[in-house]
């Protein structure tokens, strides 16, 4: 059965198919053409196999993708894949469990897709501070990784090690890029990562056979490539020099800018902001809560939550001003896309509709 053909099983309309397909394109900063690619090799594919591995984790990326309040097209995607390990979501266990994994990387060996969230201790570590069926972290992973394709590192823990890697690390966590050199790997950063970030990966490497374009972190550009300040719709209140200087005040109730409380978007690449949670409901944010900095590398050492980058001070209200705080912000971060290659990508990039695309298929 074909990938279109269980999303119809499952009551997904033809419409609703073509709309996700576009919104996915459009997310990734695809060509119009991308839209057509995407729907036709996705109507098509067969059910990748897919193995996933949890190390030192939380279940906090599972419980992300899996507790939705309502089935989403995501989640149908996610659940069509042929998810033959997962700790968490398979009814096997104990040597069972692990009997389905090595079938499972025997049958599809070279194809199939691993998964990884959570850190795991390093080689000169302890083996024994994490481990699953007697096997340890950095054991299965380099068993698992020799067939696979190519790795998805979900959440901060498994793409830049997260909490596990905070000071002192007690456990010496590194990330999965740390011990897997020879396959291509993927970060979806985020504690938890956004579902359309995953969901976009697997339909990307379904249609073109490869990963989407990366930053210099490992995560797709599409969706890391611009800062959360630079997408935030209280970002005319920043440059107004307008900011919530407590949680409780006229400044919060009015929705300004979350800068002074500690709020992290200057320096935090993420798409939550044009994404949103539960069905696009709303982000932290909107909720009224500064941007931790969660997709970024050592978030949890970065100095406390509530503790602003650096407060601005006198007049701000100037283009210049804003303009060479924002400079500040965005030089600590390193490199990411570079203006001129965001301006080709805006210009190359033209949103096709679902009308346009129901009447080519």
């Amino acid at each position: 059965m074909t990938l279109g053909e269980t999303l119809e099983r499952n009551g997904i309309s033809r419409r609703g198919f073509l709309k996700f397909c576009v919104t996915t394109a459009s997310l990734m900063a695809l060509p119009p053409t991308a839209a057509t690619a995407i729907a036709e090799a996705l109507a098509s594919a067969r059910r990748p196999s897919v193995i996933w591995l949890s190390f030192q984790e939380c279940t906090g990326c599972t419980e992300s993708l899996t507790r939705s309040f309502a089935p989403t097209l995501e989640n149908l995607i996610l659940e069509t894949i042929s998810l033959d390990y997962h700790h968490t979501l398979q009814a096997a266990a104990g040597e069972a469990a692990e009997l389905a994994r090595e079938q499972a990387m025997h049958a599809n060996e070279g194809k199939y897709l691993l998964v990884v969230d959570g850190s795991l201790p390093g080689p000169g570590s302890n083996p024994g501070y994490s481990t699953i069926a007697g096997i340890s972290n950095l054991q299965m992973l380099e068993e698992t990784v020799a067939g696979a394709a190519a790795v998805v590192a979900v959440g901060t823990c498994a793409a830049f090690g997260g909490l596990p890697v905070a000071d002192p690390n007690p456990t010496g966590a590194v990330p999965v890029s740390a011990v897997v050199r020879d396959k291509p790997v993927i970060n979806v950063s985020g504690c938890p990562p956004l579902p359309m970030v995953i969901t976009g990966v697997l339909a990307h490497y379904l249609t073109f056979g490869k990963l989407p374009e990366l930053d210099e972190y490992g995560r797709p550009l599409a969706f890391f490539g611009q800062s959360i300040h630079d997408r935030c719709y209280r970002r005319p209140f920043y440059d107004k020099g307008r900011f919530a200087e407590t949680f409780d005040d006229e400044g919060a109730k009015k929705g300004w800018c979350l800068y002074r409380l500690g709020c992290k978007g200057p320096m935090a690449y993420n798409a939550c902001a044009t994404m949103k949670w539960n069905g696009g409901t709303s982000w932290p944010i909107e909720s009224g809560h500064p941007c931790l900095g969660c997709s970024e590398p050592d978030f949890w050492d970065a100095g406390g939550f509530y503790k602003a980058l650096s407060v601005p001070t006198g007049n701000i209200g100037g283009t210049a001003a804003v303009a060479g705080l924002a400079g500040v912000a965005a030089g600590a971060v390193g490199g990411y896309l570079s203006g001129r290659a965001k301006k080709d990508a805006r210009t190359a990039h033209r949103q096709v509709t679902a009308d346009e695309l129901e009447q080519k298929l």
